[in-house]
């Protein structure tokens, strides 16, 4: 079997790599399980070196995913699965209109019309997000099959991309899944422009001694999971029968709903005798303003009824990090 990730270099899509080459093999067309021979990691921005654990059945390549004649090269083969992660975040993505459309939109496209090329009918695992969901009528928790109603540039052009997975998938092109992410904590490294990413920062730069600048307030609710466990959820939903999944291809992936506050507690009850740099409130309105149009809680009784995992809880997710990165 080959496997594609795009965006293959960054954070989830190298865990999902590492994860998909200790674990050998995937279902493929036929739902019985294939082994991996074949890797092929697409990014933007790829590394200056190659990590150790990737070992020789993966090839890393620099590209462009708007571009359809390098993605149609790529992603073919006889036994095919498909992670497509390449985006254009959200507050990036508000940004610059033109390069969410070009990035996110005709690069989706391009990616489902590589897979519809395919001799097979590939697995196509398309990552999405909660914030398909946003409007007034936005209720306090948002499920499955709660209206969507983006109100971002980005969250749009999720939206699109849940439709046309739909569609390929009824006109038998692929085998679609779609994966409703909530924010992923804890990611290392250097902040992006993701619009969520304080989520992540106002555990990382504290634990590292750095003094983090705050740019919404305590009281906003967010629905996270850990990192392991979307990338065990990703894995899963690629293995679930197709039938099960059913008519409607993406779903939400199980989250914990936590308000600033509580992860700032979360952060000094784990850290323990850790010397903690400073939270600095720095209030960023058009920050609070994207974050307040999303959930802040959600259900996701298709994805529990798939045996997807969930998280225990926020300092089981803090300890996580600590054990991979922080102490690593």
């Amino acid at each position: 079997m080959k496997v594609v990730i795009t965006g293959g270099t960054g954070f989830l899509g190298l865990r999902l790599a590492r994860a998909i080459l200790d674990r050998g093999a995937l279902r493929g067309a036929s739902g019985t399980p294939e082994s991996v021979d074949k890797m092929i990691l697409l990014d933007a921005v790829t590394p200056a070196e190659r990590s150790e654990d990737l070992d020789a059945r993966v090839e890393i390549v620099s590209g462009d995913i708007s571009d359809r004649d390098q993605v149609m090269q790529l992603i073919t083969g006889n036994s095919l699965s498909v992670f497509h992660f390449a985006s254009v975040v959200s507050a990036g993505a508000e940004q610059d209109f033109d390069l969410a459309l070009k990035v996110n939109l005709d690069g989706g496209l391009n990616v489902l019309e590589a897979a519809r090329a395919a001799p097979s009918q590939p697995r196509v695992v398309f990552t999405s997000s909660l914030a398909v969901f946003g409007g007034s009528a936005l209720p306090d928790t948002v499920s499955d099959d709660t209206k969507i109603t983006p109100m971002t540039t980005y969250g749009m052009t999720k939206a699109v991309n849940e439709l046309l997975l739909n569609d390929y998938t009824r006109k038998g092109f692929i085998d679609g899944r779609g994966a409703r992410l909530p924010t992923v904590i804890i990611r290392p490294g250097k902040p992006n422009k993701a619009a969520s990413g304080f989520a992540s920062g106002l555990f990382r730069e504290p634990l590292s001694g750095t003094d983090y600048e705050l740019p919404v307030s305590n009281e906003t609710r967010m629905a996270v999971s850990g990192y392991r466990t979307i990338i065990d959820g990703i894995l899963a939903l690629h293995e679930a029968d197709s039938e099960a999944v059913g008519d409607d291809r993406s779903i939400n992936l199980p989250s914990i709903s936590v308000t600033v506050a509580d992860m700032i507690e979360g952060l000094h009850r784990v850290a323990g005798n850790r010397t903690l740099g400073q939270i600095i409130a720095k209030p960023d309105p058009s920050i609070q303003a994207i974050c307040n149009g999303w959930p802040g809680r959600e259900l996701a009784p298709r994805a529990l009824a798939l045996d997807l995992p969930v998280d225990k809880d926020l300092d089981s997710i803090i300890r996580a990090y600590i054990e991979d990165y922080a102490d690593a």
